[in-house]
Parts: C-alpha cells; sequence; structure tokens
C-alpha cells in the first residue's frame, strides 16, 4: 500500500484521472456513493463570509501578530466564541483580570 500525503486523497494520487490540471489537488472534489460529489477525506465544512471593515482590520492584525492563516484564525474564532457562548448560557461570568494590576472586567456578548 503507498502512503499518501495527508493533505491529498489517495483516490487523487493513485488515479490521475481523478486531477484536473491547473487545480490544487487538495481542494478537488471526488466522486462518492450515488455519484455525489463530496470533499476529499479530513476536509470539514467550507463558508463564504463577507467581513464587516471592523473584522477584516481585526482579521489581518490577527495575521500580522500570529503569522495564522484566515482558516485558522477563523476556526480558532468559532470554537472559541462556542466555548463562551455554552458557558454563559449556563449562567457563568466571562471576567479578564489584567496580571499586572489586578484589574477585573466583566465582558458582555452582545
Amino acid at each position: 500500500m503507498k502512503n499518501c500525503h495527508s493533505d491529498v486523497s489517495c483516490h487523487q494520487i493513485m488515479n490521475p484521472a481523478a486531477r484536473t490540471p491547473g487545480r490544487d489537488p487538495r481542494r478537488a472534489m471526488t466522486v462518492g456513493q450515488a455519484g455525489q460529489r463530496t470533499p476529499p477525506p479530513g476536509t470539514g465544512e467550507r463558508i463564504t463570509v463577507a467581513l464587516i471593515p471592523t473584522a477584516a482590520g481585526g482579521l489581518q492584525r490577527l495575521q500580522e501578530r500570529t503569522n495564522l492563516s484566515k482558516t485558522d484564525i477563523a476556526n480558532r474564532a468559532i470554537t472559541s466564541y462556542e466555548f463562551f457562548d455554552a458557558y454563559l448560557q449556563a449562567g457563568h461570568e466571562l471576567i479578564v483580570r489584567n496580571t499586572r494590576t489586578g484589574e477585573t472586567q466583566l465582558v458582555w456578548f452582545l
């Protein structure tokens, strides 16, 4: 059995017909059962988002500060928000504390 790169499905490597010239094979779709087109294994849901200027600026600053991709930042933002929301829905408060001064602030998500 041949080893396949984790970002490319074995089907695409071992079946050249599954590749389209000029296309990134990691983004190619494969044909699944009943002829449905499905993403390669290991890929998640894709979304398109129109960012407001404030969010676009925040995204740019996060990329510069963290060297993370837009995808990584979006995934972290969504999982962080879900985590915070679950606690807030369960009756908890979100408080941030300045470790230098000890000052605390209550955080609200509107």
